[in-house]
């Protein structure tokens, strides 16, 4: 593990107040990631394998819309995360993330990260209540942009 890496991922909000211990395990699993502008950090539907703690820029999450595209869910930027779809199974994507425009990402490979996990219960627990967290306000943005949706669904002219 770096130093530098872990001294990152400490600054990094998503992980404040995690029990001792923590962000080094995580530091161990990570690497560096870059993206440009319009590239995916994720595609819906592939395997989920990476969680990726935002450092840099912002990332759209988006869900298909046949026809149409993508639909926006959520903005995201520096101090998020991205790519919860790990926690459980099928651990496959469930959601596009696109870079809005260059992004930098602390990318932790998920499958090392459960294997360190596994082995301190604890540690696992208090990263996944957390992500529980974020799972839950995705959740919510999902929902309001589905009534948004739906309220421009029924202004339309018939």
């Amino acid at each position: 593990m770096s130093e530098s890496v872990a001294e990152d991922l400490r600054a990094h909000a998503f992980l404040a107040g995690l029990p001792e211990g923590t962000v080094d395990i995580i530091a161990g699993c990570a690497r560096w990631a870059t993206f440009d502008t319009g590239q995916l950090l994720l595609r819906e539907g592939e395997p989920a394998d990476t969680l990726h703690l935002v450092h840099r820029g912002r990332v759209v999450i988006e869900m298909h819309q046949p026809g149409d595209g993508g639909l926006s869910i959520e903005t995201v930027g520096a101090g998020h995360v991205v790519g919860i779809s790990w926690v459980s199974p099928p651990y496959r994507w469930q959601f596009d993330a696109r870079a809005l425009e260059p992004v930098t990402t602390m990318a932790v490979d998920v499958g090392q990260l459960r294997a360190e996990l596994g082995r301190r219960p604890a540690l696992g627990f208090a990263l996944l209540d957390r992500l529980a967290s974020v799972l839950a306000e995705r959740l919510q943005s999902t929902r309001i942009r589905v009534l948004d949706l739906h309220r421009l669904d029924d202004d339309r002219p018939r």
